[in-house]
């Protein structure tokens, strides 16, 4: 896979499609590799005519890492945040959007279709606020604003978010599965061995749980959103699984009041993931709203 320097540090990507096609940047969640995008759900977004770049977030995959920052302590953090005290992290979630806006420097890229799931949607998000010029159109998939009064997680989604890290690939395998059982869609068939492939893949290419400890201190320690929001002019299209226990609902209505003018697809049966059966329908209405204008 190819590498660019952007924003003073190394970005991890890869493509597909072709470069003549509209571009569409996706921008992956908590502790989420490039390669924690389907294969699948990259060919639908392919076949509806995108020119599809996915990429290493920073501090985890094969992208620049910050151990030089040492490991948060998210219970203070957390704890902080609540309380409505002052939070500090290695970096929040505009440094992160700027790293996107620099990859697409990078590549040549003037403006782009943008979907981001999780805390990427965070990071699409502030990428929208703050690089309005470079954003075509914006998805934001199972997240929420940074407001501390909407999309909280279920405490058994908690729970499992604050699971200690794994030490072995086995271990590795064995906490996903524990992990999607609790994240995952109940409305879809659980496919434990994709969990396990996908696991073993992302432990085998780059296994960083520091990395993942300084991203979710990003996501505690960025501010509120909701009052930016209103200044993003992109079409937005905001998803998000109505039975999805780590990002509350609330979190993705939220959104979609925020942004003016904005989409809201509630999905019945949806967890905190893009279940593979709604690949091609999830493609389809990314295609139609990022092509309707």
């Amino acid at each position: 896979m190819p590498s660019v320097t952007a924003n003073g540090i190394t970005i991890e990507y890869e493509t597909a499609g072709e470069l003549s096609k509209p571009p569409l940047l996706l921008i992956m969640g908590l502790g989420g590799q490039l390669v924690a995008w389907d294969d699948e759900f990259v060919d639908e977004l392919v076949k509806q005519g995108f020119f599809v770049v996915r990429y290493d977030n920073r501090d985890v995959g094969l992208s620049t890492w910050f151990d030089e920052a040492g490991i948060p302590d998210i219970g203070d953090l957390m704890t902080a945040r609540l309380s409505g005290g002052a939070t500090k992290a290695p970096y929040l979630l505009d440094d992160m959007a700027a790293d996107a806006s620099g990859l697409l420097d990078a590549l040549g890229i003037a403006s782009t279709n943008v979907l981001g799931v999780s805390m990427g949607g965070m990071i699409a998000q502030e990428f929208a606020i703050r690089h309005p010029a470079k954003v075509r159109s914006l998805v934001s998939i199972m997240s929420t604003t940074g407001d501390p009064s909407v999309g909280n997680p279920h405490p058994d989604a908690m729970a499992a978010l604050m699971e200690p890290p794994p030490a072995t690939r086995d271990a590795a395998m064995d906490a996903s599965v524990k992990a999607w059982q609790v994240l995952g869609s109940p409305g879809y068939d659980f496919d434990e061995q994709r969990i396990r492939r996908r696991a073993a893949e992302a432990f085998d290419r780059a296994f960083h749980p520091e990395g993942v400890a300084r991203q979710l201190s990003a996501v505690i320690s960025s501010p509120d959103r909701t009052r930016a929001l209103g200044s993003v002019t992109a079409p937005t299209l905001v998803i998000h699984g109505e039975a999805d226990p780590l990002v509350d609902p609330s979190g993705g209505k939220a959104t979609a009041a925020a942004i003016p003018g904005a989409s809201l697809w509630l999905v019945p049966g949806m967890g905190h993931e893009l279940p593979p059966p709604l690949f091609p329908e999830v493609a389809k209405r990314v295609a139609e709203h990022s092509f309707a204008g």
